[in-house]
């Protein structure tokens, strides 16, 4: 059997959490110039430029892109045959953040209770996601997660008579609703099916999908342009200043529910919707 050791896995996670806040990912760089060519709002461009100065400006000297360094958020996908050594996965995880967000000087923002509201001074807990995969490697993505943007999210239990159209009604409401708060241009993350957890599980993950990058499905990908299109005529514009660019993507995913219900959720990543990945391949065992 492989293995890793706790070690690796909380170095890995240290410096995952501050090149997710330093290093803007380059499909969103990419999107923010693909909109500034069709941004017809002078002020609308002037954001996009200033947006793609901050975020050459935090690669350069490695500083946060965001004041708001957000909540941890983790997606780890453990091998079923990867033997974890030296110690408890989840303490190890919550470790890297910790050294990630004080090494890194990085806003520490999570509170103990919330409705105490003491910070806990380090950024943890994180919140951590596993799903167990074939093979023996462990695959690690911080996505920190701010909350301007995740404020702004929404879940509705749709009844199943609603359809598709009350679906993509409630998507572009909740966007509607959000206007500038974001910080637009944002991507949009869309769960439908499951039960209410799984749906807004969905909508989160969906935000780490690149840029560009339509639902494999087709017909899901003909509705993630709709849902764009509409959303992109609401005006917001880029920092809710206005404009055409209010979104630069929506990514929808979906899954089987039940026969009486149709949850959807919907999950807003900001203008600089962080993650970054690591795959650390086990070892044989001593």
């Amino acid at each position: 059997m492989k293995e890793i050791h706790v070690d690796e896995i909380i170095s890995a996670i240290r410096t995952l959490c501050m090149e997710a806040n330093y290093n803007l990912s380059s499909d969103i760089m990419t999107g923010f110039q693909s909109a500034l060519k069709r941004e017809s709002s002078p002020l609308g461009q002037e954001v996009l430029e200033r947006l793609i100065e901050n975020a050459d400006i935090a690669h350069k000297e490695q500083v946060p892109m965001c004041q708001d360094t957000g909540m941890a958020v983790l997606f780890v996908e453990i091998g079923q045959d990867l033997h974890i050594a030296g110690g408890s996965l989840t303490d190890a995880l919550n470790e890297g953040v910790r050294q990630g967000y004080e090494q890194g000087f990085l806003r520490k923002s999570v509170v103990k209770d919330p409705f105490d509201r003491v910070n806990t001074g380090d950024n943890t807990p994180a919140i951590i996601h596993y799903d167990i995969v074939p093979g023996d490697a462990l695959r690690l993505i911080v996505a920190p997660k701010g909350f301007g943007s995740e404020n702004m999210g929404g879940l509705k239990m749709c009844k199943p008579s609603e359809g598709l159209q009350g679906a993509m009604d409630f998507v572009v409401d909740t966007v509607d609703r959000a206007g500038g708060n974001p910080c637009p241009p944002i991507i949009v993350g869309v769960g439908v099916g499951g039960t209410m957890e799984k749906a807004t599980f969905l909508a989160k993950k969906s935000l780490l999908r690149e840029v560009g990058i339509h639902n494999q499905d087709e017909r899901l990908a003909k509705i993630e342009k709709e849902l764009l299109e509409r959303i992109n005529r609401l005006g917001i514009g880029p920092q809710g200043f206005g404009g055409v660019t209010t979104a630069l993507a929506v990514n929808l995913e979906v899954y089987p529910t039940h026969i009486a219900g149709m949850p959807v959720a919907v999950n807003i990543g900001c203008h600089a919707t962080r993650h970054k990945e690591i795959t650390l391949q086990g070892r044989e065992s001593q």
